[in-house]
């Protein structure tokens, strides 16, 4: 039996959309990853490949295919270099919108340019299913076995990726920055009874749900404290912390310790600085 399914581009729009909502609406990292890999590595290239190139006359399909993975490559980045200097940024969503659009635009622009070609000339991806068979020499019936042991090996060995995927490394971030939002424009100077305004943040990359506790210290003397905070696997906590000063006194330290898990000592080394407190 022959299927002839044309250039295939109404089926890459097809999964180009529901690759990118399935990505979009499940959080799993291992479906994303299997399912971003030719959203992002084949089909930008293959709709491009097909409007430059809509007929037979310049390169067959599996020259199309290498072209097409190269393509992919070169599009992607650039498609993320524009969206850096745009307020979407380089974010999930907007890259994933950008490269759907994409691929329909190269698409639409590969079916009006085959339009102009006979029937003759227009690239179509044809196949035969027939039954195997086991015509042959003893060698080829050897490399047929080989060949189904290798697919069938590769295909267990990602199944059991997916089903135990390596545990990275476990740490958490720790941070503070300015009222800005920024590393910069730490508070410097503070009158006696002023509050000191900080932002900490921090990043749980513990593969595990993690109690959190955030205390302040003034030259050692414990200012304030926040907790517990509670946050799972990936998740961020970031608030304005506050502090104040009861005596005055020149290039002062602050300090910003975290605990983690109702421990006694401090999980990461301190985060300081220094303010003048003036009367």
């Amino acid at each position: 039996m022959r299927i002839r399914i044309g250039n295939g581009l109404l089926l890459v729009n097809l999964l180009g959309f529901v690759l990118a909502a399935v990505i979009l609406f499940f959080p799993l990292n291992i479906l994303r990853i299997i399912l971003g890999l030719p959203l992002l590595l084949f089909f930008p290239g293959y709709a491009l490949m097909a409007a430059l190139s809509p007929g037979w006359e310049r390169m067959d399909g599996m020259k199309r295919i290498v072209l097409s993975f190269g393509t992919s490559i070169a599009v992607v980045p650039l498609i993320g270099f524009i969206l850096n200097y745009t307020p979407w940024g380089i974010r999930l969503e907007p890259v994933l919108y950008s490269v759907v659009s994409f691929i329909l635009i190269a698409s639409i622009a590969s079916w009006l340019r085959r339009r102009r070609l006979v029937e003759q000339e227009r690239f179509n991806i044809e196949f035969q299913l027939r039954m195997p068979s086991w015509s042959g020499g003893i060698w080829d019936k050897v490399l047929s076995i080989i060949l189904v042991i290798a697919i069938l090996g590769a295909l267990s060995t990602l199944g059991y990726i997916i089903a135990k995927p390596r545990v990275g490394e476990k740490f958490t971030e720790f941070y503070i920055l300015g009222i800005g939002g920024k590393a910069t424009d730490y508070p410097k100077e503070i009158r006696v009874g002023q509050e000191g305004k900080i932002i900490v943040g921090i990043i749980n990359h513990e593969h595990k749900v993690v109690s959190y506790r955030v205390e302040v210290k003034i030259d050692g003397v414990k200012k304030n404290e926040v907790g517990a905070i509670v946050l799972a696997h990936e998740e961020k906590w970031e608030e304005m912390v506050s502090f104040t000063q009861d005596k005055a006194g020149d290039n002062q330290e602050v300090e910003f310790l975290l605990y983690k898990n109702g421990e006694v000592e401090p999980s990461l080394s301190p985060l300081h600085l220094r303010i003048d407190v003036t009367e």
